[in-house]
């Protein structure tokens, strides 16, 4: 099971990227570029919940340790594709991509990282 989750993070990717276009297409430039970021990490948060929620009525997930590691490897496949894309791919510099977790400036990307992390515990403890 933690396979096909581990594959099915790719999902994740693609929901990420077309709610990226969607905020920078629809509201980005409207609202400013940091209440786009706070929209849009809401809007990720429901849209990766759902997909979530999917997946999991096709592949269960069997144990509280089985939703944790795919939790974890889930985190780390984000934040190694954040920062290995975003620098290396899209030319972000590192002062921009670490930008996104500086709470004090009102950047809430880290909630995207804790909710992937928690949230198939959160589904797995919900259909227990």
């Amino acid at each position: 099971m933690i396979l096909k989750y581990t594959v099915s993070w790719i999902g994740m990717v693609i929901i990420a990227i077309m709610n990226g276009v969607i905020r920078d297409a629809l509201y980005g430039k409207r609202l400013g570029e940091l209440t786009a970021h706070q929209i849009s990490t809401f809007t990720l948060i429901v849209l990766s919940g759902l997909y979530l929620w999917l997946l999991g009525l096709a592949w269960k997930i069997t144990s509280p340790s089985e939703a944790l590691s795919i939790g974890l490897i889930w985190l780390g496949l984000t934040v190694a594709f954040e920062f290995l894309f975003g620098h290396y791919v899209v030319k972000h510099s590192w002062t921009r991509l670490l930008r996104d977790y500086n709470l004090l400036k009102g950047r809430i990307w880290i909630l995207i990282l804790i909710w992937i992390t928690i949230a198939p515990y959160v589904f797995y403890t919900l259909r227990s």
